[in-house]
């Protein structure tokens, strides 16, 4: 049996708190994933398109986002630099999770703020290991869990 220190407990506590906006506009990945996560103990809100993303995430101020990059109503490229834009969104890890090629899309994702690029299908277990690790970084810098 393993035993977990109190740190530990806390830390694990915080992360799965954590709020989680999902943006893609198919909405059987939407789904997928909210399933994943919300069996991993997060919530989650969704997005369909560039337009609402933005909306969503200055209403619900989330944790983490997960972004795709072919999206209606503006593209992953112009949300990521609406996030970088805001004062108060520019802070919120962003992964990328999307079907384009990474040959240019990774770097040009990263450079625009991103905190990982992943291309689809994701490895789950990877996905959710970023995320965790995505969430106790930001939590580190004490700028996006709730207390």
């Amino acid at each position: 049996m393993e035993m977990q220190t109190e740190k530990e407990k806390i830390d694990a506590s915080s992360m799965n708190r954590a709020k989680i906006l999902i943006v893609d506009d198919d909405p059987e990945l939407r789904m997928a994933l909210k399933l994943r996560l919300r069996a991993n103990h997060y919530e989650t809100v969704s997005a369909s398109d560039g337009y609402s993303a933005i909306a969503l995430a200055q209403k619900e101020r989330p944790n983490l986002i997960i972004l795709d990059l072919g999206l209606p109503a503006g593209n992953g490229f112009i949300v990521l630099k609406r996030l970088q834009e805001s004062d108060t969104l520019s802070h919120i890890p962003v992964i990328v999770l999307t079907a384009r090629d990474p040959q240019g899309n990774e770097l040009r994702s990263l450079d625009s703020g991103a905190t990982a690029f992943f291309q689809k299908p994701a490895d789950n277990n990877e996905l959710l290991q970023v995320i965790r690790a995505s969430l106790r970084s930001a939590s580190a810098w004490g700028t996006t869990l709730p207390s």
